[in-house]
């Protein structure tokens, strides 16, 4: 991990917070792929268009590993701050995850900010997983077998997400949440202590955060702040991979906490001294690899297939 920062800092590239969103998703982009594992190729991958509450066709990409009917299905939320981020920055993790996991992954391209303000990713999200609970048969997925996952902030929507499916009474199998980012206020002392220098520093984070959240009001809406739901009885199981060394480790942790007492099963799993983002580096950082190989056996044993 810290040959992955030092290279980094080497290459010298503005920091994202520092570029207009365009700048920084293009950029982001350009480097997304360079230190994870090889592309997997399968059987089946598909691009397909969502409808969203107001008329627009979210962009989505479907993986299978197989071409067989009846899959399991994950719909996946990329990370990137809700500013950065698309489904080509997470193209290859997706295809490991479906690949280990033996189960469609539905990637979806929810909208981002500032173009799309609070709350537009989080009702992108919920409209997306109702579509393919709706139309899981048709894409030849099984309608019994629905989790959802992301990472970062992808990882916030798909825990709003489970709340949601809750409250709709819309069964789901896991909530699969890689460092997700769970309070309404950057106060928790893992916010301090890695606050510079580990991929995710303080700076990016306000910047991403204030290109989508503009009020304290919309801070503490649990939408943006899992932590301040009200209640969580009887959401998904949870699958919860952390990163020790990031500024959201602390909250991830609680919010594994407040779903355990709430009676929800959770495994949490913390890998050892790597930073944010590790889970896209699967090239250079082994935590990686094994961090894909238990997110994948948690959703196989959510989906009754081991």
């Amino acid at each position: 991990m810290r040959s992955v920062l030092e290279r980094m800092a080497r290459a010298g590239h503005a920091p994202l917070h520092t570029r207009s969103p365009q700048d920084a998703r293009t950029a982001y982009q350009a480097g997304a792929d360079v230190l994870e594992v090889p592309k997997a190729a399968l059987a089946r991958v598909e691009d397909l268009h969502i409808p969203a509450r107001d008329g627009h066709a979210l962009p989505a990409r479907l993986y299978a590993p197989t071409t067989e009917v009846g899959l399991p299905v994950l719909l996946y939320t990329h990370g990137g701050g809700f500013t950065i981020g698309n489904i080509a920055t997470h193209d290859i993790l997706c295809r490991e995850l479906a690949r280990l996991a033996g189960c469609m992954v539905v990637s979806l391209d929810y909208r981002l900010a500032p173009e799309h303000r609070f709350p537009t990713a989080s009702n992108d999200a919920w409209d997306a997983l109702k579509w393919l609970a709706a139309q899981a048969t048709t894409l030849g997925a099984d309608p019994a077998r629905l989790a959802v996952g992301g990472d970062s902030a992808g990882g916030t929507l798909a825990a709003v997400n489970a709340i949601l499916a809750r409250d709709a009474r819309l069964p789901l199998a896991l909530q699969l949440l890689i460092y997700p980012g769970c309070a309404a206020h950057q106060d928790t002392p893992s916010h301090s202590t890695f606050a510079h220098g580990l991929v995710l520093e303080e700076p990016a984070i306000s910047w991403f955060f204030g290109n989508y959240v503009h009020s304290r009001a919309e801070r503490e809406d649990w939408r943006f702040a899992p932590l301040l739901a009200p209640d969580v009885e009887g959401v998904a199981p949870a699958w919860v991979g952390l990163a020790e060394c990031d500024p959201l480790v602390d909250e991830g942790i609680e919010y594994a906490d407040k779903l355990r007492l709430a009676g929800v099963p959770v495994d949490l799993d913390i890998y050892r001294g790597v930073t944010h983002e590790f889970i896209k580096m699967g090239r250079a950082i082994p935590e990686a690899r094994k961090a894909h190989a238990d997110a994948a056996r948690a959703l196989r044993r959510a989906f009754g297939m081991e």
